[in-house]
């Protein structure tokens, strides 16, 4: 029988994030061959498909499809366990797929119902059958569309599917010099977006709940200050007004020009076309944002918990 020592069975775990037990049963089955023993680990994910189906998954890719006459677009982001399986050709032909599958789709649409575009039935059934495939378990976790008329959608993917950003342009005239020029601000835009993080277009789209939520934020922290109450609306007036500049992509300093505000950047570009141009919306997915990761035992504790087992 191959011998199997820790160092091999910790590369392939470090490779797969499977079990130490199943690394080392792996290992043994492919004589020493590190890649064969990954191909075993995930050959033998149909077995494990129904253990994996309650993982967390916050790895993944964040995709985007955009028309081609760009009316229109798409944003999806579907999870996976690790970044390994992240990378597998498989998980990404069905991230792509799935794209198609949204774009083609209404807003509200059960994106799992609908028929996959190289057929094996709907998309959850392929789903279910990848997880079974890769050992992992896979999420659409969400998606979203934007449409616009006389205008165009852009999209900008980030890191390899690390953030995506999708964004509509409304243009009050046509003509491929205004729309090339129109292109490379909502290129500049999503990239802007991708970096700064905002969360609304103006600062007259802030919800008062959110704008309630941060004044009492400010107050616990002025209050923990020891800053006198007669003072406090005053500094909160000022707290608000920095935040709300932070948080509306509009009010942000551009990364590209920082004397400029994004507001004044597109009043130039108006003046520059002779022609409205106007952000009609955006939405910007990050992988894995809002999942809360489980810390699992680093190998050495696993090893430890194994043996006193």
């Amino acid at each position: 029988m191959t011998q199997v020592n820790m160092q091999q069975v910790k590369e392939l775990r470090d490779r797969t994030q499977a079990g130490i037990n199943d690394c080392r049963s792996a290992i043994i089955e492919a004589n020493g061959d590190m890649d064969r023993a990954v191909d075993i680990i995930l050959k033998k994910g149909l077995a494990k498909s129904a253990k994996r189906a309650g993982a967390v998954a916050a790895e993944g890719e964040v995709s985007a499809l955009v028309a081609k006459d760009r009316s229109g677009g798409v944003i999806i982001e579907v999870n996976i366990q690790t970044d390994f399986a992240a990378r597998n050709d498989d998980f990404k032909a069905f991230v792509k797929n799935v794209a198609i599958v949204a774009a083609k789709a209404p807003s509200d649409s059960d994106l799992g119902k609908l028929p996959y575009p190289e057929g094996g039935g709907a998309v959850e059934e392929v789903r279910q059958a990848l997880v079974g495939k890769l050992g992992e378990n896979i999420t659409l976790r969400r998606w979203a569309k934007i449409t616009v008329e006389s205008g165009l959608v852009h999209s900008y993917v980030h890191m390899g599917g690390k953030i995506g950003v999708l964004l509509a342009l409304k243009l009050g005239d046509a003509g491929k010099a205004i729309e090339a020029a129109a292109l490379k601000f909502a290129d500049d835009t999503a990239m802007q977006i991708a970096a700064m993080a905002p969360t609304y277009l103006a600062i007259a789209d802030i919800p008062d709940e959110a704008r309630l939520k941060q004044v009492e934020i400010f107050e616990a922290q002025l209050a923990e200050e020891g800053k006198p109450e007669a003072a406090r609306p005053k500094i909160i007036e000022g707290k608000i007004a920095k935040w709300a500049k932070e948080v509306c992509l509009l009010e942000q300093v551009s990364v590209l020009e920082v004397d400029k505000t994004i507001a004044q950047v597109l009043i130039d570009l108006v003046k520059a076309l002779g022609t409205d141009v106007a952000i009609k919306g955006f939405v910007r997915f990050q992988l894995g944002e809002g999942i809360e990761k489980k810390k699992s035992d680093d190998f050495a504790t696993e090893v430890m918990k194994m043996s006193q087992s």
